[in-house]
């Protein structure tokens, strides 16, 4: 394989494409995807039915107070949205804000790599 000299550097055809930046929401949406944490809670939300605090607390073995923090930072991420059934809050899977989120990051990708 031939080795490219700084001339052929210099010839390399400049990217066109204007760089992207991430979006504030994206930038929350990875925060909230960095946590095994918050991994796991996502994966409760994987069969699409809604679930309060309580619950997630219970099925992801932490305390209410966490689920409740953890669930705030995912709703702050675009990965999960919430409703108010009387006190309860329930919470769901938000698909359209991971889609956004996603095809954010994809341009992104594509714009710087």
């Amino acid at each position: 394989m031939a080795k490219q000299t700084k001339t052929d550097a210099a010839q390399a055809p400049a990217c066109a494409v204007e760089p992207v930046e991430l979006s504030a929401a994206t930038h929350d949406f990875l925060k909230a995807l960095a946590s095994p944490t918050r991994q796991r809670i996502m994966l409760l939300f994987a069969r699409g039915g809604e679930l309060s605090v309580n619950e997630v607390a219970a099925q992801a073995g932490i305390g209410q107070s966490t689920a409740s923090q953890q669930l705030d930072l995912l709703r702050r991420g675009g990965i999960v949205t919430s409703r108010r059934e009387g006190k309860t809050v329930l919470y769901r899977a938000d698909k359209q804000g991971s889609a956004t989120a996603l095809a954010d990051l994809q341009a992104y990708l594509q714009s710087c790599c």
